[in-house]
C-alpha cells in the first residue's frame, strides 16, 4: 500500500476519477469511503488545515441538506460548519486526497496531478471521455 489516502464516494463521478488517475500513478491508495467511515473531528479539522482552505470551501452544496440547513447563512462559524460535517457526511466536499506532497480537495479531478509523487503511466481520460494525460503520461 502507498502512503496515498482518497476520501471517497464511489457514487461521485469526479472522486471515480481521481481515483482512476492515482492508481494511473502505480500507486493503490487507502480508500477511505466516508460515507461509510466519516472522519472524527480532529481528522476533519487536520484535514481542512493542510488543505489551507477556509471550512466553507469544503462544504458541499449540490445533493446535501446545505439548503435545508441554511449554512449559506454567514452567521455560522467555522466549528459549527464542521459539527454540520460531522453530523452530515454528505456536506464534506470529495474527494480529499493525501499525499507526500500535500492535501488537496481534488476538483476538478486532474487537479490531483499536482500532488502525486509518481509521474502517470499511461493515456487516461475521465468518464466522460474528456482526456486528462496523453499516451506519454503528460497532462494534456
Amino acid at each position: 500500500m502507498s502512503d496515498i489516502t482518497i476520501y471517497h464516494n464511489p457514487a461521485c463521478g469526479t472522486s471515480r476519477n481521481v481515483l482512476g488517475l492515482i492508481r494511473n500513478s502505480g500507486e493503490e491508495p487507502a480508500v477511505i469511503e466516508y460515507l461509510k467511515t466519516p472522519p472524527d473531528r480532529a481528522t476533519l479539522e487536520a484535514l481542512i488545515a493542510a488543505m489551507g482552505v477556509p471550512v466553507r470551501e469544503v462544504l458541499r452544496i449540490k445533493g446535501t441538506p446545505y439548503e435545508e440547513l441554511g449554512l449559506g447563512d454567514p452567521k455560522w462559524t467555522d466549528e459549527q460548519l464542521i459539527d454540520f460535517m460531522l453530523q452530515h457526511p454528505i456536506l464534506i466536499n470529495r474527494p480529499i486526497v493525501v499525499t507526500p506532497l500535500g492535501t488537496r480537495l481534488c476538483r476538478p479531478s486532474e487537479s490531483v496531478l499536482d500532488i502525486l509523487p509518481q509521474q502517470q503511466r499511461r493515456a487516461f481520460s475521465k468518464e466522460d471521455g474528456e482526456p486528462v494525460v496523453d499516451a506519454k503520461g503528460q497532462r494534456v
